[in-house]
């Protein structure tokens, strides 16, 4: 799937989600990377919109209940289009993210894993990879 600049006012499926990027022990930046077993894939924690929810509270709800992570917006990346699996056009939304609170992680059906990585082994993780470009965009790699 290829990374497409699209409208995301006019997808049929609306979604949003984070790039969360905190520092590690060792100083460098870690991002927060999830697995989804339904695909069996990696990927950065998105989700679809509820109705009436705005991309920017989509966007926050969806890293807190992926990853327990409490965050805090910050700079837009530009939106990725793609077809989903099942034939619709879908957009999503991503935002640099800041980690304000650690509620916890706690495995379940949607996602069973959670791992933070340096940003270029997140990267190398991703299973698609408009996913790793959105993580060198967020840290300038």
């Amino acid at each position: 799937m290829a990374r497409v600049e699209a409208d995301p006012d006019r997808a049929e499926v609306q979604a949003a989600g984070g790039v969360v990027c905190r520092r590690g022990g060792d100083g460098r930046v870690e991002v927060a990377v999830v697995h989804r077993p339904k695909y069996d894939d990696w990927s950065l924690p998105k989700g679809k919109l509820h109705a009436g929810e705005s991309f920017e509270a989509g966007a926050l709800r969806e890293v807190e209940e992926e990853i327990g992570v409490r965050c805090a917006l910050g700079r837009e990346l530009r939106p990725v289009g793609y077809t989903d699996p099942k034939g619709r056009w879908k957009v999503v939304r991503y935002w640099v993210m800041e980690p304000l609170e650690e509620l916890g992680f706690e495995p379940n059906d949607e996602i069973d894993d959670v791992r933070w990585l340096a940003h270029d082994e997140a990267a190398a993780l991703l299973t698609h990879a408009h996913d790793a470009a959105l993580i060198s965009d967020a840290v300038g790699a």
